[in-house]
């Protein structure tokens, strides 16, 4: 397993989850600290690079999300997932902090808030391929109805982020934080770094985003695009940050 890329060591036990994130369509927005900071738990440290905060909608698929030691089934473990995230960082350690993953995955809805305290929400999703070779994608949430609706193009050459880039600073992050049983914990994600293209997206409709009152001026042009066919990823089981 490569280890020279990463900014801190994993954990020394054996992951818990496998999973593979394929065909993203990463969109950010700078966004004010003053509006990420009601979202986020008292003792997690918004990450900016060069003073600027963001906040990222991620439509993609996860695919053969499976235990460690089981293997993937088709129409569980494979899912379109839309999640909006954050960057923070604590003791240290810069990771994501995600505001929402909408999925459409009834076990994973249920499953993931139980173990891990992520946010996950039930969403109708569809996902396919444009004749252009990016992705199109629709998500609307079951709950409230707030949607997300549109599709991305890729541009020029395949990219890696270069040390000290805004790239590396949106892609390389190998932890997850989350607020769980009344304590911050952290949850260790590792994968290859990141490759990736420039990328288009047509906008038609970002309740989603929007929801989240991130004082986002354009909710339908973000300010950076990239595409990506995706990693695979071994997940850790989340422990507490206690102090560090």
């Amino acid at each position: 397993m490569r280890t020279d890329h990463l900014p801190f060591p994993m954990p020394e036990r054996k992951h818990s989850l496998n999973q593979n994130w394929k065909s993203l369509t990463f969109m950010h927005w700078e966004v004010s600290p003053d509006f990420l900071r009601k979202h986020l738990p008292d003792d997690l440290e918004i990450d900016l690079f060069e003073g600027k905060a963001y906040v990222g909608t991620i439509p993609f698929r996860m695919e053969k999300v499976r235990p460690r030691f089981l293997p993937s089934i088709s129409f569980i473990s494979n899912f379109p997932e839309f999640n909006i995230r954050t960057y923070v960082k604590k003791n240290g350690k810069s990771g994501v902090f995600f505001l929402t993953l909408d999925a459409q995955s009834h076990i994973t809805c249920y499953y993931a808030p139980l173990a891990y305290s992520l946010p996950y929400r039930y969403a109708k999703c569809k996902f396919e391929t444009n004749e252009k070779g990016g992705f199109i994608w629709q998500s609307k949430r079951k709950e409230d109805g707030v949607s997300l609706k549109g599709q991305s193009y890729s541009n020029g050459p395949i990219l890696q982020a270069e040390k000290g880039s805004l790239e590396e600073f949106l892609f390389e992050r190998y932890c997850l934080y989350v607020y769980h049983e009344g304590k911050t914990c952290r949850a260790y994600t590792y994968h290859e770094p990141w490759k990736f293209r420039v990328g288009e997206v047509e906008i038609i409709e970002n309740t989603l985003t929007e929801s989240y009152d991130l004082g986002i001026k354009r909710i339908l042009k973000p300010d950076l695009v990239h595409v990506s066919e995706g990693v695979e990823v071994l997940t850790w089981d989340i422990e507490s940050t206690g102090d560090e």
